[in-house]
């Protein structure tokens, strides 16, 4: 993730329970970019593309952009709280890592309770906002996401690996929101963007543990199983696993017709070729071969998604 703002004091190497960075006086307009790096913003963007996705899909013809707006609007708010009291839990872990130490709190650019407010107000407002402006079972999901991703899923990343399971649960509950937001119901269309999200999630994430693996074992995270630094290949394994069904689930909206052939064709394109990838790191675990995985997993979703809405309004037409 990008850091941002001057030079900040180097806290990464004090012990966990003495960080307690020195707040440092900025400007406004640096205050105000450290404040937008809380929201965690390409991840945001990403989510709130597959809440739109979710919503278009099932609304279909009688979507409209006032109730779009009021339920991107909602959640949103809802990931700036979860980027922001994630980085307030893990302010300890991120003062550890190189990936993370310019992050606003272990850089000292913000404060704690800074944060914490930023965090905590997201939350309220956004929860308030989905049951005035959109409904209650969208703000009831997203209340769940927020305590999966923050009350499971953030401390047990220091306790197992499955951390990663548990937070693909919410990691891929963005377009089942947007799809609940458009009044739809919890059926097999949710089901089958909520499968796809889940599984495209394990490549990509396996991939940032493998090359970023020194740094998660200096924070004391297990992001990868135990038996993965014994047996190499064993990461890559699992992402070529996971990618295989990830193949294999993309066909499912074509069989609910959510999509058609022109989707089905595109998700088999992009599917074996986000496979290919991790075959490849599998084949040769190394920092080319994973950045290959991330690289293919980031043209794979926003292509996928696009195809399977392009497709969708082109059947309704």
């Amino acid at each position: 993730m990008s850091s941002l703002g001057p030079a900040t004091t180097d806290v990464s190497a004090a012990p966990v329970g003495s960080v307690r960075p020195q707040v440092h006086a900025k400007a406004p307009a640096t205050r105000l970019a450290d404040y937008a790096e809380l929201a965690k913003p390409r991840i945001a963007v990403m989510a709130l593309v597959t809440v739109a996705v979710g919503y278009v899909l099932a609304a279909g013809e009688n979507w409209s952009w006032a109730g779009l707006l009021h339920a991107l609007g909602g959640i949103g708010l809802a990931a700036i709280a979860s980027g922001a009291l994630n980085q307030y839990l893990e302010r300890q872990s991120d003062a550890r890592m190189t990936r993370t130490e310019n992050r606003p709190l272990p850089a000292g650019r913000l404060s704690g309770n800074e944060v914490l407010a930023v965090g905590i107000i997201s939350a309220i407002v956004s929860i308030a906002w989905l049951v005035w402006q959109v409904n209650i079972l969208t703000a009831v999901i997203t209340s769940l996401t927020l305590v999966l991703y923050l009350a499971i899923y953030t401390p047990m990343k220091k306790h197992s690996s499955l951390a990663t399971t548990v937070g693909a649960v919410p990691g891929a509950l963005p377009p089942v929101l947007g799809w609940v937001a458009a009044g739809g119901s919890l059926d097999s269309g949710a089901l089958s963007l909520f499968a796809i999200l889940f599984l495209w999630q394990f490549p990509h994430f396996l991939a940032i543990a493998w090359l970023c693996r020194d740094d998660y074992e200096a924070a004391g995270m297990k992001m990868l199983p135990r038996a993965a630094a014994n047996r190499p290949g064993l990461t890559g394994l699992m992402g070529v696993v996971y990618a295989l069904a990830l193949l294999v689930v993309s066909a499912w909206p074509r069989q609910l017709g959510l999509a058609g052939d022109a989707y089905l064709a595109a998700a088999i394109v992009l599917g074996a070729g986000y496979l290919a990838a991790a075959i490849r790191f599998w084949w040769s675990e190394s920092t080319s071969t994973a950045r290959g995985v991330l690289y293919a997993s980031l043209v794979h979703l926003p292509l996928l998604l696009a195809a399977m809405t392009w497709d969708h309004f082109r059947l309704l037409n």
